[in-house]
């Protein structure tokens, strides 16, 4: 290391704006330039770039030469795997970092440890993104560990890392320390569901969190009752991703619906829940009437169908809904009669996507109603309304409602219409459409 700081002039030779002759100079950007990066004094984007050890041992000595480095990316690189040490050493250069991605590095145990110890020396560091390593299961605790009280973390991100129940004890004796947290990724770890109630209690220490994910991570009825409890601290909360937890239907039963008190939640992601009807009955009683709502996804949940009218009835439609999706939830003509009336009367303007498809259960009379009047959302920009995979059906009988809604969607980019058997007429028409109105929709078929 003494090395490297004797080859450092000024921090401000190593990069654009410094004199062109200095050796450190042309040392980081003739590595730069080998991998088709532009050079920059404060990013180093090395994302899936087929590192090889030669580019890992050129790295590990120009790290010194980069004192402003504000971040580091260095995922979907596989040979990062036994080399993170001799990186992280050099961290102590690099004080300013503030970002850090490692996403499928194949980190090794050794690795974890290493980058424990290198968090004592990057005290800015705001994000960590780890995911896709998977021997970080039941080793998290010897990064955990090193992290100390009032560490200004952000941003924690550990999708798919094989976490194990001691893993999800260990961060949550973690929540404590970073108090300043606001996005929390867990997704994709199908065990964290058995210390989700670890995880709950300390919640409230972070209650400046507005990210929570926690997307197929094994949930089961208890766990979601445990997470209620901790939405009460959570006043912040923006975006809330339980999807994926087929196991947690029922698990409004016994909560408190303290869903209902995130008022700045914009993003509610609840699909492939297997929520039941006296969940649905909880929700449309107290937790959908967020005034902030903008993305809400249902889809997967067959109890919605036939009970929509309670869900947009529930739903604060002053709050000016982006995205609906509603994909495969058993919906029927009356629920699609329903959408059509509260779009004919004007709450849903500012709905941009829709998503109807695998819904068969729904008439040729049903869909021709429902396009006579989508064309009221004229800023709606993708609509869904695909069949299932090999599930043929004739359009004929509401082709002609749709091609004169289309007209009336001026926004609309993306319509999917997979599974409907659209004669050559038809698909001509639709052409035509494009041309004759110079409009660009592309259109899945």
């Amino acid at each position: 290391m003494s090395i490297f700081r004797a080859e450092t002039p000024t921090v401000k030779q190593a990069l654009p704006g410094a004199a062109e002759t200095t050796p450190c100079h042309w040392r980081v950007k003739q590595f730069l330039e080998k991998l088709d990066k532009p050079p920059s004094n404060k990013v180093l984007d090395l994302n899936n770039c087929a590192l090889n050890a030669a580019d890992i041992k050129q790295l590990i000595a120009i790290l010194p030469l980069l004192p402003d480095l504000e971040e580091i990316d260095l995922s979907w690189n596989d040979l990062i795997r036994g080399a993170l040490q001799p990186l992280t050493l050099q961290f102590s250069h690099t004080q300013k970092l503030t970002v850090l991605r490692l996403n499928n590095c194949r980190l090794t145990a050794k690795d974890i440890t290493s980058l424990g110890v290198a968090l004592e020396v990057t005290p800015y560091l705001e994000i960590l993104d780890l995911s896709w390593n998977n021997n970080i299961g039941g080793n998290l605790s010897s990064l955990t560990q090193k992290i100390p009280k009032g560490y200004h973390l952000k941003t924690l991100k550990v999708t798919d890392c094989s976490l194990t129940m001691e893993d999800g004890k260990s961060l949550a004796q973690l929540l404590n320390r970073i108090q300043s947290l606001e996005e929390l990724d867990l997704s994709i770890n199908k065990n964290i569901g058995r210390s989700l109630k670890s995880i709950a209690q300390e919640l409230k220490y972070v209650s400046g969190l507005k990210v929570l994910n926690l997307h197929m991570c094994g949930l089961k009825q208890d766990g979601f009752q445990c997470l209620d409890d901790a939405f009460q601290y959570l006043r912040e909360l923006k975006k809330l991703d339980v999807s994926c937890n087929k196991e947690m239907g029922g698990g409004f039963r016994n909560s408190d619906a303290h869903l209902a008190n995130l008022r700045d939640l914009e993003v509610l992601d609840l699909h492939q829940c297997c929520i039941t009807e006296e969940d649905m009955a909880i929700l449309t009683e107290a937790a959908l009437h967020l005034p902030e709502l903008k993305i809400l996804d249902l889809s997967w949940n067959k109890c919605v169908g036939g009970n929509l009218k309670l869900i947009l009835k529930a739903l604060n439609l002053e709050a000016e809904l982006q995205e609906l999706r509603l994909s495969s939830c058993s919906l029927v003509d009356k629920d699609l009669a329903c959408l059509a009336l509260v779009i004919q009367d004007g709450p849903l303007t500012k709905l941009q996507k829709l998503d109807l498809s695998y819904n068969h259960h729904i008439s040729d009379q049903g869909w021709a109603m429902f396009y006579q009047r989508v064309g009221a959302l004229e800023q709606l920009s993708e609509l869904d309304v695909s069949l299932r995979p090999m599930l043929l059906r004739d359009c004929r009988e509401w082709f002609g409602e749709l091609l004169a809604a289309l007209s009336k969607l001026p926004g609309l980019l993306e319509l999917d219409l997979q599974g409907w058997v659209l004669s050559t007429s038809q698909q001509k028409q639709l052409e035509s459409f494009n041309w004759d109105n110079e409009r660009n929709v592309h259109i899945n078929s």
